[in-house]
């Protein structure tokens, strides 16, 4: 599916906790697996390059270093269009440490010009040991019925399959104690999203080859999701957003965004 990972990283310990994640996928099938760090002042060159030189023999990796003055996100662009198989990899913020928006600026324009998955990670601020690669188990896909939450779902199926992990789709339901009249009651609600989730399982593992699990969480949906999620590290979530000029104004109040705030996982995510 892949058959590069491309890592950027702008020489912070915030954004290198991706990397055991990025290492353990490349491990799977000696997937190539690439640290780059762009910078827009040639005076930092040879200390950037001594860096990313660093940090890629510690992981295994290669290690590359460009100049692009004033424009970093565009110059990650191009390197990750460069080889059209390439997973881009990276954390939701860095050296500049923004605390105000889900998404560091140079991440939000990353992602609206990516047109494909991206695997996202939100830092907690810990440098990863060089020997603390993940492997990881199971891919979770929230749905809703919705057109939205399912515009990733061949994609996570696809990256189930690539990882030989399981996929598991899940879906929150909220109070359904008080149910109105002539609405179904909470038995009833449980049943038909189960027959949802189980529909949807049946016809993405016969159709990708992956193993298939599925479960209906209760409660609101961003706390069911990160308590199903666990203190688990060998999954990933795969979630859309929604595409909005102000990416990081609707982002902030959604689903994907607390999940890939507070969930301690990579999120592979998408603009539909």
């Amino acid at each position: 599916m892949y058959k590069r990972i491309l890592v950027p990283l702008d020489g912070s310990h915030f954004s290198e906790e991706i990397i055991p994640y990025a290492a353990g996928l490349a491990a799977i099938h000696g997937t190539e697996l690439l640290l780059l760090r762009v910078i827009d002042k040639a005076s930092g060159r040879d200390e950037a390059a001594r860096y990313i030189d660093r940090v890629a023999s510690a992981h295994g990796a290669q290690g590359k270093c460009l100049l692009a003055p004033g424009d970093v996100a565009q110059t990650v662009l191009q390197e990750f269009a460069h080889q059209p198989d390439t997973l881009l990899a990276m954390t939701s913020r860095g050296d500049s440490g923004l605390a105000e928006v889900v998404l560091g600026s140079v991440a939000q324009r990353i992602m609206r010009g990516a047109q494909k998955p991206v695997l996202m990670y939100h830092p907690l601020g810990k440098r990863p040991a060089a020997d603390s690669s993940v492997r990881l188990t199971r891919v979770i896909l929230p749905l809703d019925g919705s057109t939205l939450t399912e515009a990733i779902a061949a994609d996570a199926a696809r990256f189930a399959q690539w990882v030989g992990a399981d996929l598991e789709l899940v879906t929150a339901l909220g109070d359904v104690s008080g149910a109105n009249v002539g609405e179904p009651s909470g038995g009833e609600m449980v049943s038909l999203e189960s027959g949802y989730v189980r529909a949807k399982g049946s016809e993405l593992g016969k159709q990708y080859g992956v193993e298939i699990n599925w479960d209906v969480l209760h409660g609101d949906p961003t706390e069911a999701i990160i308590g199903h999620v666990g203190n688990r590290r060998d999954v990933i979530l795969a979630m859309t957003t929604r595409r909005q000029d102000a990416l990081e104004a609707t982002f902030l109040g959604s689903i994907t965004a607390g999940c890939l705030r507070k969930a301690g996982v990579p999120v592979l995510m998408r603009l539909p």
